[in-house]
């Protein structure tokens, strides 16, 4: 399967030319993928011929339907690819009441910061990471859900305040993304939902090239974090008092 990405008229963004946006990108990224993994797993028409039957299902499958790796995913992606990958791993993880899956996502998320802080010019993940797998029917049902929240931001976004989203700029970015991204990975209540909206907002600012998008995205995780934090010491001092 080729690893090419989009076409530039494809690619959402003001310098890219969509009107689309980054939630369209990425579906029409997954559906690309499934799209490869058709054709590379289809039997030839001799086999057709023959009248064969399938014995197991196409590789890339399951009972959920075609899954997708992140390493599959970032071989699609631009010179954007921090802020799409950010913005695709930490969509789930705005979903309230949901347990497991962001805690999933966290480890990534939280890797790709890391090298966001460490200045990389694009992203790498361990072999383990990027062979991890998703379903992308239900990838792609987050992403239509998100679209309307995440299609109102993207109609202000407009480059500003550039030199936040670039290096080195970035750099302090990334390594405070660090914070929310670890809030996201506790399995506690309420240490997803906000943070994974303020991950989301900069993620978006970020493709956009949006500084004051990106650094109201990072306010809403920082604060978010901080409250639990504050909560959480009044919490264990109240506990002592009462022993």
């Amino acid at each position: 399967m080729k690893n090419s990405t989009l076409n530039e008229q494809d690619r959402p963004g003001s310098n890219g030319g969509s009107e689309k946006g980054a939630i369209y990108f990425l579906m029409d990224v997954l559906d690309r993928l499934v799209e490869a993994q058709e054709a590379d797993s289809s039997p030839s028409a001799d086999y057709q011929a023959e009248g064969a039957p399938t014995a197991e299902p196409a590789p890339g499958t399951d009972d959920d339907g075609p899954r997708a790796t992140l390493g599959a995913v970032m071989g699609q992606l631009d010179q954007r690819a921090y802020g799409f990958l950010l913005l695709l791993l930490a969509l789930p993880c705005c979903l309230p009441f949901v347990y497991g899956l962001p805690q999933i996502v966290a480890l990534p998320m939280m890797a790709i910061a890391g090298q966001m802080a460490m200045g990389r010019a694009t992203p790498w993940l361990p072999k383990k990471l990027e062979e991890r797998s998703f379903s992308v029917v239900s990838f792609k049902n987050v992403l239509e859900r998100a679209s309307k929240y995440i299609g109102w931001f993207e109609r202000f976004a407009h480059s500003r305040l550039s030199f936040v989203t670039r290096a080195p700029g970035s750099r302090v970015l990334g390594a405070l993304l660090l914070i929310p991204c670890a809030s996201i990975l506790l399995p506690l209540p309420s240490t997803n939902t906000l943070p994974g909206i303020g991950v989301t907002i900069a993620s978006v600012g970020l493709i956009e090239r949006d500084g004051l998008l990106t650094l109201f995205g990072l306010m809403i995780g920082l604060l978010w974090v901080a409250l639990l934090v504050f909560l959480g010491a009044e919490a264990v001092q109240w506990i002592k008092g009462m022993l």
